[in-house]
């Protein structure tokens, strides 16, 4: 396609100068209301964070003081100073979550305090939906879904859809283009939808967005930045929109993504959690942030001369280690725009109550480490942003915290490794395993003391408190049971949650400890597209990429039986070593009788909006592939 092409999808351009920020100096955006939301943090604020943060450093030190009494009778170890010291930061991380989720329960309780009663504003709102050689009829019958549903919806506001192509392969670009001009045929002729391919993928996302907001973005008051497989409801993107316009300190208003349309075992794992559990740590998570929230990348809206000013990203400078020669393109780009956004003087805010913004989850155990590997490349460059002049020091906390979550896992596995080599003395160590006095006899490791097992099951106890309270604030949400399909149905998914979160974690925790030392090497490439239907992976690719998880399970077994190990590990040892099988098992789709299984209400009882997604991608596809459509939308 020509770019005359182009250019009649596209309306006129309107610039606007999009700088990149320096991260050595401070940066205020004269634009930003000089007394606003955005401006100061309110005294409430302060208390959620002191009611977040203060149970869990009390909750570390207090286990922090009674586990250093296992050791101190005979003096610390280097080996037992630096177990002590991996058990308390693990262990803040979890009260941590703990107290958020207590935050959000009690939250949900109350009149939700955000939503502002002010008169909106009509705003001229565009809609953009960045793509990279995804499936043509899947992105524009998700699109046309939208546009029908702001069309019946109506409001004070004008949307504008466009699809913004960093696509590589000619032949999906061309049905891309067909699609795109075939809604132009369907839609009323007052649909305002546009289509721009670019000649060179230049950085990526953060190029893609850029380059509309430096050309088009001068017409539109405020964006909202969509996923290729997101889908949102015309009353979500109005709500959004309404609290954009009535909050005039606001630079970003993020939505809370709810996970539809999985199919496989992993898949619904992830969709269940999400659904049950997601809410309620949403919601505290959004009262300890105030006006300094966080944004994911997608399903949020922007105050479009805001970013403009305000969130131009340069490239970081190449570390010696690594190789080539050129500046590095910041991967994990939404957390630093926020943080751009704050330090100029706009509020960040999250709305997890607006219901109706849907994403996708990775249908399979390997598609969801790809992701995770891409992720912690660009998680693992916040570090470097640390330092960075004039942020706030709740948008460090949220570029600490991204890192942290990847950085977890080398912690939690050298934890793991320090446990099974260490005993409760120098007799008991795996290090000193066969004695002087008598090499031929070993001594077993004692762990049926009662405070050292409180402290472990006090540990797994506080990994499940989360998903219980959670549960608990269900009913606060608007949700009961029979929408989970029963009483009995809901605990049968519970459980079955917990247990294949029992089984999958360890071996992610092995692979976020290999894709960390991938990005330290600099082995990690590319930003592949997300498969989003799940790939098929033959064993032998499965066997290969969990050969360690295998090995270590193998090893962990060999201890136990040994009694060289202690079986407080067992479970992490059955995780490991199965670690092909369950790989293969969370690809597994979900039919026939289990069709409901993990299902949450969005699957018990399918929304009207994914139904029409569903209709529009089938009649699409059969336009692209040349055959006669039988559904209706309303199937």
């Amino acid at each position: 396609m020509s770019d005359q092409d182009q250019m009649a999808l596209m309306p006129p351009e309107n610039p606007v100068a999009m700088p990149a920020q320096n991260f050595r100096t401070r940066f205020r955006d004269a634009a930003a209301p000089a007394t606003s939301s955005a401006t100061a943090m309110p005294a409430h604020v302060s208390l959620w964070r002191g009611l977040a943060f203060s149970p869990a450093m009390a909750a570390t030190v207090a286990l922090t003081w009674v586990m250093s009494g296992w050791f101190a009778d005979d003096g610390f170890t280097v080996l037992e100073t630096i177990l002590l010291a991996l058990i308390a930061f693990n262990f803040f991380w979890i009260c941590f979550t703990v107290s958020t989720v207590s935050l959000g329960l009690y939250s949900l309780s109350r009149r939700d305090p955000v939503l502002r009663p002010d008169p909106v504003r009509p705003m001229k709102v565009a809609l953009l939906m960045p793509v990279y050689n995804e499936v043509p009829w899947y992105v524009l019958g998700n699109a046309r879904t939208m546009l029908e549903e702001l069309r019946t919806r109506g409001g004070a506001h004008e949307y504008s859809m466009f699809i913004l192509s960093d696509t590589r392969d000619d032949g999906i670009a061309a049905q891309e283009l067909q699609s795109v001009q075939a809604l132009h045929a369907t839609l009323p002729s007052d649909t305002r939808i546009h289509y721009r391919r670019r000649v060179m993928n230049t950085d990526r996302k953060v190029g893609n967005i850029a380059d509309w907001v430096s050309r088009w973005g001068g017409a539109y008051e405020a964006m909202l930045v969509l996923d290729a497989d997101s889908l949102m409801t015309g009353r979500a993107i109005t709500r959004l929109a309404d609290a954009l316009s009535r909050d005039p300190g606001a630079g970003l208003i993020q939505s809370f993504p709810q996970l539809i349309g999985a199919q496989s075992v992993f898949g619904r794992m992830q969709q269940f959690a999400n659904g049950v559990y997601g809410l309620a740590l949403a919601e505290g998570l959004a009262r300890w942030c105030g006006h300094e929230g966080n944004y994911w990348g997608h399903n949020a809206i922007i105050r479009t001369r805001a970013f403009a000013a305000c969130a131009g990203l340069p490239r970081l400078r190449r570390k010696l280690w690594q190789r080539g020669d050129e500046d590095r393109l910041i991967m994990s780009h939404d957390f630093v725009e926020a943080g751009l956004l704050r330090r100029a003087g706009w509020s960040v805010r999250f709305l997890p109550r607006i219901r109706g913004s849907y994403e996708e989850t990775p249908q399979t155990l390997i598609d969801h480490i790809q992701r995770d590997r891409r992720w912690c490349q660009g998680n693992l460059q916040h570090i470097n942003l640390l330092g960075a002049r004039g942020f706030r020091a709740i948008s460090r906390f949220h570029l600490l915290h991204g890192a942290i979550g990847y950085l977890m896992a080398p912690i939690w596995f050298a934890l793991l490794v320090i446990w099974a080599l260490i005993g409760r003395g120098e007799d008991a160590s795996v290090l000193t395993y066969f004695s002087e006095k008598n090499p031929t006899m070993p001594s077993w490791p004692d762990m049926s003391e009662p405070r050292h097992v409180l402290v472990i099951l006090l540990i797994y106890a506080m990994l499940l408190l989360p998903k219980v309270l959670a549960i608990a604030a269900l009913p606060l949400t608007g949700s009961r049971f029979a929408d989970f399909g029963g009483v009995g149905r809901f605990i049968l998914s519970f459980l079955s949650e917990v247990l294949l979160a029992i089984l999958y974690a360890p071996i992610l925790m092995v692979q976020q400890m290999l894709a960390v030392f991938r990005t330290l090497l600099d082995m990690q490439k590319g930003w592949a597209p997300q498969a989003r239907d799940g790939g098929y992976y033959s064993l032998r690719t499965i066997a290969f990429c969990h050969a360690l998880e295998t090995i270590s399970g193998i090893a962990l077994w060999i201890g136990i039986l040994a009694g060289v190990v202690s079986v407080w590990l067992l479970p992490i040892a059955v995780s490991l070593i199965l670690a092909i099988p369950l790989s293969s098992l969370s690809g597994m789709a979900v039919l026939g009788r289990l069709r409901d299984w993990m299902g949450t209400r969005d699957v018990l009882s399918e929304p009207q909006i994914t139904r029409a997604a569903r209709h529009y991608r089938a009649e699409l596809k059969s336009l692209l592939d040349g055959t006669p459509s039988g559904s209706s939308p309303a199937e």
